[in-house]
C-alpha cells in the first residue's frame, strides 16, 4: 500500500529533524552537489519548501485543481536562470544565521503539517507559481523535495542515505506508478537507489534506463 503524502512527509521530516539535531559545525559547512550550497544552505532550502504551505493554506481555495504532482515539475520558467538565482540566494541568506538556527526553523516549519492533517479531503491550494493543485498532490511534491535533498545531504555528509520507507515508496510511485515495487524488483533496484538514479544523483545503466522508460517512468524537471 502506498502511504499518503502527509504520512510520508511526516516520516521523512521526522528523520531529517533527527539528523539536523546531530550536526556539528564541520557538518553544516560540508559542500553539497547542489552548488553553491553547503549543508546549511541546502537544509535552509528544504525548510523554505515546507514554509510555503502556510501562506498557501491561508489563501483562497481555487475552484479546481488543474496541475498534478508530476505536472508541477514541468520544465518552464520556474527553473529559469532568474528564478534559480532567487532560489540560490534566498537559501544562502537564510543559512547565514548558522546551522543550529536553520535546524530550529526546520523544526518550527514542521508544525504546518499538523495543520494539513486537519484540512478537508480534496482541499485545493495555489502554488507560488500559480498552479492550482490538490493539497495531496502538493504535499507529494514536498515529499520529493525532502527525500531527494535528503539524499543530497546524506551524500555530502558521507552518511548512509536515510530515506524512510514511506517517503521512498511515495516518490517511487510518483515516478513509476502503483506497481513500482514489482518493476524495481525486476531491475534488482531498491527504491532509494532508483530515486537517486531517476533524479540524476546516480547514473542508470543503459539496461536500467531502457527498462524504466519502457514502463513509462515520469521524469521530473528539478532545479
Amino acid at each position: 500500500m502506498i502511504p499518503s503524502a502527509l504520512t510520508a512527509l511526516n516520516r521523512e521530516s521526522e528523520q531529517l529533524s533527527t539528523v539536523l539535531d546531530g550536526l556539528d559545525h564541520g557538518d553544516w559547512t560540508a559542500p553539497t552537489r547542489c552548488t553553491p550550497w553547503d549543508a546549511a544552505a541546502l537544509a535552509a532550502h528544504i525548510t523554505m519548501t515546507l514554509a510555503r504551505l502556510c501562506p498557501m493554506l491561508d489563501a483562497p481555495e481555487p475552484p479546481e485543481a488543474a496541475v498534478d504532482a508530476a505536472g508541477y515539475y514541468r520544465p518552464d520558467e520556474r527553473f529559469s536562470p532568474d528564478v534559480n538565482e532567487i532560489r540560490i540566494d534566498s537559501a544562502a541568506e537564510a543559512a547565514a544565521a548558522g546551522g543550529p538556527a536553520v535546524a530550529a526553523r526546520f523544526h518550527a516549519t514542521r508544525r504546518t503539517l499538523e495543520r494539513c492533517a486537519n484540512e478537508a479531503p480534496g482541499r485545493r491550494v495555489t502554488t507560488r507559481h500559480g498552479d492550482p493543485m490538490t493539497l495531496e498532490d502538493f504535499l507529494t511534491t514536498r515529499v520529493v523535495e525532502v527525500a531527494v535533498h535528503g539524499i543530497d545531504l546524506a551524500d555530502a555528509l558521507d552518511r548512509p542515505r536515510w530515506t524512510t520507507p514511506e517517503a521512498a515508496a511515495h516518490v517511487a510511485a510518483l515516478l513509476l506508478g502503483p506497481d513500482h515495487a514489482t518493476v524495481l524488483a525486476g531491475l534488482g533496484l531498491g527504491p532509494v537507489a532508483f530515486i537517486a538514479k531517476a533524479t540524476g544523483r546516480d547514473d542508470f545503466t543503459a539496461a536500467e534506463r531502457a527498462a524504466v522508460e519502457a514502463r513509462g517512468i515520469t521524469w521530473l524537471a528539478l532545479g
